[in-house]
């Protein structure tokens, strides 16, 4: 459970959310007002929030969300007769996975835009935690500043952050936002169970996928399509898939970095190439590195 308020850089009306959603609002006359953070637990609900149990909820829970700030509340319908007269504006639905992606994608300013996405699946936790390492410190040689998320190490730039996971929606949109705020040019997300919920990254189209693998391409695209179910993202015409080849396995060796680091290392390089960076650039790097090395 989370909310998006730190970085709150929009507003939206109840109005806006009973038109584009069709979500029943009552009173009537409330549209006008505004909310600044969503919350789906009780203890994130703050001055102005729009407070998103997801389920029903006690008369308790809801005088200490209106007690804490709480703008509006958001119920499932089948409260529509147990709550009677509210202090506050209600908003009456079951919002699905990609509508609450939507909400919180809008309300955290679409962070996602103006962010790379890189994503890496594999078949186990280890090789995607080292895939996912080696390849934040590749583009942080190449001259990109880096977020990741990944269960146990996350981080934007310098600067940790304090989540639970697995990571739901809100969470995931309240991340991506501060790696924005802290400058970051790329975000690399471990697309495993052990760090992102079920619809966590609606509304998060991906860039480049990685697997730590060297399977043909159908296998990668029906992979990436049960991801996308499971999590949410969106992967389109311009989402690249990226696995080792021949090429970067051979570029990774030449690194001399050590057999144990050549499998990630050709797995972000081909995640860069997949990403438009230029073989020189790359080659220019892999030499920095080896000479550091």
């Amino acid at each position: 459970m989370s909310a998006i308020s730190e970085s709150v850089s929009q507003r939206m009306t109840l109005g806006m959310l009973q038109d584009r959603y069709g979500f029943e609002l009552v009173p009537g006359f409330a549209k006008g007002v505004t909310v600044t953070s969503l919350a789906n637990d009780l203890e994130s609900v703050a001055p102005g929030a729009l407070f998103m149990p997801g389920e029903r909820i006690g008369m308790g829970v809801l005088a200490q969300a209106i007690q804490r700030g709480a703008y509006a509340v958001m119920l499932p319908p089948s409260m529509r007769n147990a709550v009677g007269e509210c202090e506050v504006p209600v908003l009456f639905a079951d919002p699905t996975s990609h509508e609450i992606g939507q909400l919180a994608s809008l309300i955290a300013g679409q962070p996602a835009e103006s962010i790379a996405v890189f994503a890496i699946a594999g078949r186990d936790r280890q090789s995607v935690g080292e895939s996912v390492g080696m390849l934040a410190d590749f583009l942080h040689m190449l001259g990109n500043p880096v977020g990741v998320i990944r269960n146990g190490d996350e981080q934007s730039l310098e600067r940790f952050t304090d989540l639970r996971y697995p990571l739901d929606a809100f969470s995931m949109q309240r991340v991506l936002s501060v790696c924005v705020e802290d400058g970051a040019s790329a975000v690399i997300i471990a697309m495993e169970d052990d760090t992102l919920a079920p619809g966590s990254l609606e509304s998060v189209g991906v860039d480049v996928l990685g697997y730590d693998g060297r399977e043909d391409k159908e296998e990668v695209e029906e992979m990436a399509g049960v991801l996308a179910e499971r999590f949410g993202c969106v992967l389109d015409d311009e989402t690249h898939l990226a696995v080792r080849s021949e090429e970067t396995d051979l570029m990774a060796v030449q690194a001399d970095i050590g057999l144990n680091k050549a499998k990630p290392l050709s797995l972000a390089i081909a995640m860069v190439l997949a990403a438009g960076v230029r073989k020189a650039n790359i080659r220019s790097a892999l030499r920095v590195s080896r000479e550091l090395h």
